[in-house]
């Protein structure tokens, strides 16, 4: 048997359909003090053309052991004993600021395989905090029956910058869109103001879009984080269309386009929490009320607006992660694709 010039384990979630996969061991060498320190040093060996940092992320979200659509991130110390542990999260086109969903994966897996001591009074929620590069979040794991039955995402504050912003996007006219920063930034938009809706069929044309609208807003000032520039630009783009009230609140089918084209798959947790954002501005929500927000694919989050604070609004999503696999990745030395590729 050849013998591997690398090797990561690690254990993949799914949460609402979008996958996540952890690695908790193996990860490489991450320089910085705090967890937001460790992924700028990342982008700044990717802008420097350093590979031997980022072979990491690309053997593990490229093909053949990965795709276009894989999400993951790398398990690293917390910025202080507040929290349980920090991660560095990654896509195929790097390192992002925020991942509502993987934190979700992650508090399922933090209480699963005991990384966070469980409580012995039987279903009772654990709170499993983390670190993150735009602050620190809490995913409360639910359990029924000793197993993990849904995780609520406690986010960053988000706040509205943009509740009505004009934007040319290129060959599809000019849109409306509103814009809040929830971790990272997202641009929404109604996809009935592209002649389009939030179906697979469609989605070609929303990622056209998306592209459109990301480079109109490329320097904007609505899409500079008002506190911390490496929060800064349009991560991603969400398209939603209205569905019938519920009892509780509104209801919503989206679509998030991030990075250079990714389709998340799930209603997109830090997404949702901007959604929240929008429609609490805009009066459609109020304290307590609960949006519920449907994927391309069909699932679900329920999302509640939980209170006001200073810098913003507090959000709670709450969904299900559910363990895929655990795998052990391989390279040999003379593997002449070496890390991989994407098409």
């Amino acid at each position: 048997m050849r013998r591997p010039a690398a090797e990561f384990r690690t254990t993949d979630y799914h949460t609402a359909g979008e996958p996540f996969r952890i690695v908790a061991d193996g990860a490489p060498p991450l320089p910085g003090s705090t967890v937001a320190a460790r992924r700028a040093a990342l982008v700044r060996a990717i802008a420097a053309g350093s590979c031997e940092q980022d072979a990491a992320r690309r053997l593990l979200v490229r093909e053949p052991r990965g795709h276009a659509g894989m999400y993951g991130g790398f398990v690293v110390p917390p910025d202080d004993a507040g929290a349980d542990f920090g991660v560095v999260f990654w896509h195929k086109d790097g390192y992002s600021t925020a991942c509502g969903h993987g934190a979700m994966a992650l508090g399922a897996w933090a209480v699963e395989s005991g990384r966070v001591r469980v409580p012995q009074d039987g279903d009772a929620p654990v709170a499993v905090r983390i670190d993150v590069p735009s602050g620190r979040v809490t995913a409360l794991v639910r359990r029924r029956a000793g197993r993990v039955a849904e995780v609520t995402f406690r986010n960053v504050p988000a706040v509205v910058s943009a509740a009505r912003l004009p934007v040319a996007a290129g060959s599809f006219g000019t849109v409306e869109a509103g814009v809040a920063h929830a971790g990272a930034c997202y641009v929404s938009v109604a996809a009935g103001a592209l002649g389009l809706e939030v179906s697979r069929r469609a989605l070609p044309r929303l990622t056209a879009a998306a592209r459109e609208i990301r480079a109109a807003l490329t320097g904007h000032q609505a899409v500079r984080h008002p506190g911390d520039p490496l929060l800064s630009g349009v991560y991603g783009v969400m398209f939603h269309e209205e569905l019938p009230d519920t009892p509780a609140g509104p209801h919503q089918r989206s679509v998030t386009v991030f990075a250079d084209g990714q389709i998340d798959r799930s209603p997109c947790g830090s997404g949702t929490s901007a959604r929240l954002a929008l429609l609490a501005g805009s009066g459609r929500m109020g304290v307590g009320d609960v949006l519920r927000h449907e994927s391309v694919v069909g699932s679900v989050f329920t999302a509640r607006l939980a209170g006001r604070a200073p810098d913003g609004v507090l959000t709670e999503i709450t969904g299900t992660s559910h363990r895929t696999g655990e795998h052990l990745f391989t390279l040999e030395a003379d593997d002449e694709l070496g890390t991989g590729f994407l098409l």
